[in-house]
């Protein structure tokens, strides 16, 4: 469903998905528009808000309450509660079914329903001719819509378990996690005054691997996301594959050849180490990729290399950390912003100052802190007041005076949301999927350095989550779903909630479409695996400009992602590496080294 206010009150609508070679799209098109009393509702401020549900104020022009409207995501319907006597108009006109409080209306060539206590009559024309229903609530009364699924008409017998799930409105949600050795579980409760079932979908990714839960098979929506199941429930379950966070690669299989060579590597690197950048994004970035290397030194007895770099790393934590080094400097430093509600770098980019991309930028700051705090107690301690401040702006888990729950993080979709004040018609969106789930990847490290057992708890849940979907909706989306059949690529790279694109914000690379949902491929990265063929198709697309290699934008991690679908092949494993070996100094990326993109192909490929 999509949902827009208006004046006088508000217009719904089910998305017409359409599908192009670039593109899968379903806009906001109104048509059922509510008006809720002439010059009654002149603002709407939000009351209330949770895991799920939001619930919005209609005012009149002295402020006071006309009534509000509860939107609960997953859900088709759209309920009105009057705070008094309201008369209220659609611009459609909902005819009588025979049972009382229950009425439809042929919107768009799909039966509507609405469900309103005080009756609905035909009214007067409302816009170009076409009717309008009329009726009346009293205060604390409530009107539903939705329209059914796809295919079901008004005289299908599923339609009365349906008409018994709309009758009360959705009065909060609320979520459960959890996290075992095999799967990360999530339910989300959504509670009625009455404790009875309301309408709900479930999502691709809450479908793959499980049978129909209790109350589902009502039917199907298509939406730009892919074809969702619409259930009768209390409480929305499922669960996806647990992922391991991880910060080592996994050198324990190299040759004594490769060590050498890798050895090699990674002194020439570390010697060509230069200023870090002063901005959230590329400083974070680049303090992540120096641990990266860090660890590889470590980890090859490098210890000429690895002990002045952890002193260099370590005091670089600890100046961005600083809890008053704004006070001395205006860059590598952070500060609260009580009106944003939000920890924010002095040096933004990418919009940081607007709440953009924060799990992001804060992800790399966290992953850099749970690596080189793993062994190092004093770091720990040095860091903690500021990095705890980053992990709470993208992952308190719970709402305070100074941040909100889980702020980028959408639980019912399992993944996150970049725009920080979403100014989109199409909602808000995220890019790289991937640099999400290294965030949660990174939050989860710092945790476990730190000792907090519930954080970790969340990180290791988060991480899980946003795998799954990242795979779900970026990378590995159903392409025989009918959603999808129609759409020219393998890849979405750019999913909004309105539609999903093969774009990227910076470019037109096909190279970018796949390397933009894949880097930075920390250890954790593993959790793109899984389905050789996928990846060669989606690496057949991003390397038409280079068919033969990977000289191209984002080449290196290409290349890494190239090395989950090897499958023990010899002959592919030395390609790989000899197309590492060769790649232009340029392709290697800033979060990125060649010492590590060659530990990782020789750590995925034999």
């Amino acid at each position: 469903m999509a949902f827009a206010l208006a004046d006088g009150g508000f217009g719904l609508g089910l998305p017409d998905v359409t599908t192009t070679d670039t593109g899968i799209v379903g806009p906001f098109t109104q048509q059922v528009g509510v008006d809720v009393g002439a010059g009654a509702a002149a603002d709407a401020q939000v009351v209330a808000y949770d895991t799920a549900s939001v619930t919005v104020g209609l005012l009149d022009p002295t402020g006071e309450p006309v009534g509000s409207v509860v939107l609960a995501e997953g859900s088709p319907l759209v309920s009105f509660t009057a705070d008094a006597d309201a008369s209220v108009t659609t611009s459609v006109a909902f005819g009588s079914t025979g049972v009382e409080g229950v009425w439809f209306a042929d919107v768009a060539g799909r039966p509507w329903v609405l469900l309103a206590p005080g009756g609905a009559t035909d009214g007067g024309a409302s816009g170009s001719g076409a009717q309008a229903s009329v009726f009346s609530l009293g205060a604390g009364e409530t009107a539903t819509w939705f329209p059914l699924p796809d295919g079901m008409a008004t005289t299908d017998p599923a339609l009365a378990d349906l008409v018994a799930a709309a009758g009360e409105p959705v009065v909060s949600t609320d979520v459960r996690h959890s996290v075992a050795d095999d799967t990360a579980a999530t339910s989300i409760d959504y509670v009625t005054a009455d404790g009875s079932p309301v309408l709900v979908t479930r999502m691709p990714h809450q479908q793959d691997g499980t049978s129909s839960g209790p109350g589902c098979g009502l039917g199907t929506y298509a939406t730009v996301a892919g074809t969702v199941e619409l259930c009768a429930t209390t409480t929305l379950d499922w669960s996806v594959p647990a992922v391991e966070p991880a910060g080592a690669l996994d050198l324990d299989g190299l040759s004594d050849e490769q060590r050498d060579e890798l050895a090699d590597q990674v002194r020439a690197d570390a010697a060509a180490i230069e200023p870090r950048p002063s901005d959230t994004y590329f400083g974070g970035k680049a303090l992540a990729r120096d641990t990266n290397l860090l660890v590889l030194a470590e980890q090859l007895g490098l210890d000429d290399v690895a002990g002045p770099l952890r002193e260099d790393l370590a005091a670089a934590l600890r100046e961005w950390t600083e809890p008053d080094g704004c006070e001395a400097r205006d860059a590598r430093c952070f500060v609260y912003d009580p009106e944003l509600r939000s920890v924010v770098g002095m040096t933004p980019s990418f919009g940081s100052e607007e709440l953009n991309d924060h799990h992001f930028h804060y992800g790399y700051f966290l992953y850099a802190a749970g690596v080189l705090g793993a062994d190092d107690a004093t770091l720990v301690d040095d860091v903690a007041p500021v990095i705890d401040l980053l992990a709470a702006d993208v992952a308190a888990g719970a709402a305070s005076d100074d941040f909100p729950a889980t702020r980028p993080f959408d639980v019912y979709r399992g993944h996150s949301w970049a725009s920080g004040f979403s100014p989109f018609a199409d909602g808000n969106n995220q890019e790289s999927a991937s640099e999400a789930v290294s965030a949660w990847n990174g939050l989860a490290l710092w945790a476990e350095a730190s000792g907090d057992a519930a954080l970790e708890e969340r990180a290791r849940w988060m991480l899980s989550a946003e795998a799954a979907s990242a795979k779900a909706y970026w990378t590995d989306f159903d392409q025989a779903d009918p959603a999808n059949e129609d759409f020219g690529h393998s890849v979405t790279s750019l999913v909004w909630n309105g539609k999903r694109d093969w774009a990227t914000w910076f470019s037109a690379e096909p190279s970018a479409m796949l390397g933009i949902v894949v880097l930075p491929m920390h250890p954790v990265a593993d959790y793109l695996a899984g389905d050789p063929e996928r990846i060669r198709a989606n690496l057949d697309e991003a390397l038409v400009d280079d068919p033969d290699g990977y000289d191209v934008m984002f080449g290196d991690y290409l290349l890494m992602y190239a090395a989950l679908a090897a499958d023990g092949d010899a002959a592919e494993s030395e390609r790989l590496l000899a197309a590492a070996r060769a790649l232009p100094d340029e392709r290697i990326d800033d979060g990125d080294t060649r010492s590590y993109l060659l530990a990782w192909l020789m750590a995925h490929t034999g």
